[in-house]
C-alpha cells in the first residue's frame, strides 16, 4: 500500500517494469551490460569515423593537388587493411597482449587511429603523398582491427549467454550491434559536410581523432578474463586454423561462388572522375555533399529494409542478376549531368544529384545483401567465423581492384580536375562493365538458387 504523497513512479515494481520496458525496447531484448554497452559503443565509433570520408577526399583533391587517377589509386590503396582481416582475427584469438584478447588489442587499435587522424590535422606533420597514404591507411587499420575485434567480442557473448541458442537473443545482439554502427554513420554523415564547409579538412581531421580513442577508454569496460597462452601452441593453433581455412576455400562449391562475387564486385568505378566533375565543373561544395551523404546513408537503411520485407524469399541469383541489369540504365543516368541535359528538364544540378544518389544506393544496398547472405551459406560448419571473414576480405579486395581499374581508365581517357571530355565514356564502360561478371552467375550453383529464410536468417 502507498502512504498518502507517494509517487507510484518510483516504488520497486515499477522501476523494474521501466527496466524491462528499455531492455525488451531500446535493447531489443538484451541486457544493457556494461560490457553490452561497450560493444555498442565501439560499433557506433565505426560508423561515425566515416566523419572523415568527405574531408580525406577533399584533402587529396586540395591540399595534396592530386588528379582523379591519382585519388582513386590512393582510395583503393587505403582500403588494403581491409584484405586481411583473418590474420587479426588470428592473432587476437591465439596471441594475447598483457594477457588479453580482446581489450588489448581494441585499446591499441583505438591509439593507432588516434595518431593517424591527429598527424593528419596538423600541417606540417603530413604534407606529402606519401605521409598522408601512411597515415590514411593506419586510420584503415584501427577501424579493420576493432571491427574484427568487436565481432569475436560479440560471437563469445552470444555463445556465453545463450548457450542453448536462443536466436532472440542473438537476433537481438546483432541487430544493436548493427543499427549502432548505422546511427554512428547517419550522424557524421550529417556533420561532415557542415563541418568540413566552415571549419576546413585540418579541422574535420582533428576531430575524427576523437572517435578512436573512445574505443580505448571503453575497451577497459569489456568484461574479460586475464588469460595466460604457451605462445607454442599458439603457434600449432594457427596453423591448423590455416590448414582447415584452406581446406574450406579448396572446395568447388566455395571458390566458383567466390569467383562469381569478385567478378561481381571487381568491375571498374568512375566515383573518383566523377567527384571532380561535381566539385570542379559543377561547383558542388562540401555541405551540399554533406547532405548527399547523409541521404544515401538513410537510404541504405532504406534498401536492407526492402530487402527483408519484399525479397528474402526470392532466389539469390535473380536478385543479383536483375539489380545487375537495373544498375546499368540507372548508373548511365549520371550522364544526364556530365552533359548537362538536366538543364534542359529544368531540374537544378543539386536536385538531380541528390535524387540520384539515393536512387543508387537503395539499389545497391538491395544488391550487397545477398552476397552477405551468400557468404553466410558457404561457410562449413567449425570454421564460420574465419571463413566468413576471409571472404569479406576477397570481397573488399574486388573492390579495391575495382577502385584501381578505374583509376587507369581515368588515366588512360585522359580524365583530369579540368578535363571532363571523356567522363562520360568512362561512366559508359565502367557500368557496361558491370555485365560481365552474368554470364558466370551459374557459378553461383545449388546456393543460388536457394532463399534467405531456407537458414533462418
Amino acid at each position: 500500500m502507498l502512504l498518502q504523497g507517494e509517487d507510484a513512479s518510483n516504488t520497486p515494481s515499477t522501476g523494474l517494469k521501466w527496466n524491462q520496458a528499455i531492455r525488451n525496447n531500446l535493447f531489443l531484448g538484451v541486457e544493457p551490460s556494461p560490457d553490452v554497452t561497450a560493444i555498442l559503443v565501439v560499433y557506433f565509433v565505426q560508423g561515425a569515423i566515416g566523419l572523415a570520408r568527405l574531408a580525406t577526399t577533399f584533402y587529396l583533391k586540395d591540399d595534396l593537388h592530386l588528379s582523379p587517377a591519382q585519388s582513386a589509386a590512393l582510395m583503393g590503396i587505403f582500403t588494403a587493411p581491409w584484405l586481411l582481416k583473418p590474420l587479426y582475427g588470428f592473432l587476437s584469438d591465439g596471441f594475447p597482449l598483457g594477457g588479453y584478447r580482446r581489450r588489448s588489442y581494441l585499446a591499441i587499435s583505438g591509439l593507432l587511429g588516434a595518431v593517424s587522424y591527429f598527424v593528419l590535422a596538423f600541417p606540417g606533420l603530413v604534407d606529402s603523398v606519401a605521409a598522408a597514404t601512411l597515415a590514411c591507411t593506419f586510420g584503415s587499420l584501427s577501424v579493420a582491427v576493432s571491427d574484427v575485434v568487436a565481432d569475436s567480442i560479440v560471437v563469445e557473448k552470444i555463445r556465453t549467454d545463450s548457450p542453448a541458442g536462443n536466436l532472440k537473443l542473438a537476433g537481438g545482439l546483432q541487430s544493436l550491434c548493427w543499427g549502432s554502427s548505422a546511427v554512428g554513420g547517419i550522424v557524421s554523415a550529417y556533420f561532415s559536410g557542415f563541418l568540413l564547409e566552415h571549419l576546413g579538412t585540418r579541422a574535420v581531421f582533428g576531430i575524427t581523432a576523437i572517435l578512436p580513442l573512445l574505443v580505448t577508454l571503453i575497451s577497459m569496460g569489456i568484461q574479460e578474463r586475464r588469460v595466460t597462452v604457451d605462445y607454442s601452441h599458439s603457434w600449432d593453433r594457427a596453423r591448423d586454423q590455416v590448414a582447415a581455412l584452406w581446406s574450406a576455400v579448396s572446395q568447388k562449391s566455395v571458390y566458383l561462388p567466390l569467383f562469381f562475387l569478385v567478378l561481381w564486385q571487381g568491375s571498374p568505378s568512375s566515383d573518383s572522375a566523377f567527384f571532380y566533375f561535381l566539385t570542379g565543373e559543377l561547383g558542388m561544395g562540401p555541405e551540399f555533399l554533406g547532405r548527399v551523404r547523409l541521404g544515401t546513408s538513410i537510404a541504405s537503411l532504406a534498401g536492407v529494409w526492402l530487402y527483408q520485407r519484399y525479397l528474402r524469399e526470392v532466389p539469390i541469383s535473380k536478385v543479383l542478376l536483375w539489380t545487375t541489369l537495373a544498375s546499368v540504365p540507372l548508373g548511365l543516368t549520371q550522364l544526364v549531368l556530365v552533359y548537362h541535359l538536366n538543364a534542359g528538364l529544368g531540374i537544378p544540378d543539386e536536385v538531380f544529384t541528390f535524387g540520384d544518389s539515393v536512387v543508387l544506393t537503395v539499389l545497391g544496398q538491395i544488391a550487397f545483401m545477398p552476397t552477405l547472405v551468400l557468404a553466410a551459406r558457404l561457410c562449413p560448419p567449425g570454421i564460420e567465423g574465419t571463413l566468413f571473414a576471409t571472404l569479406m576480405s576477397v570481397f573488399n579486395g574486388a573492390g579495391a581492384l575495382g577502385t584501381e581499374l578505374g583509376a587507369l581508365l581515368t588515366s588512360a581517357l585522359g580524365v583530369t580536375e579540368r578535363n571532363f571530355e571523356n567522363l562520360g565514356l568512362l561512366i559508359i564502360i565502367c557500368n557496361l562493365s558491370s555485365l560481365l561478371s552474368l554470364p558466370f552467375l551459374s557459378l553461383l550453383g545449388n546456393e543460388g538458387d536457394k532463399v534467405e529464410v531456407d537458414s533462418g536468417t
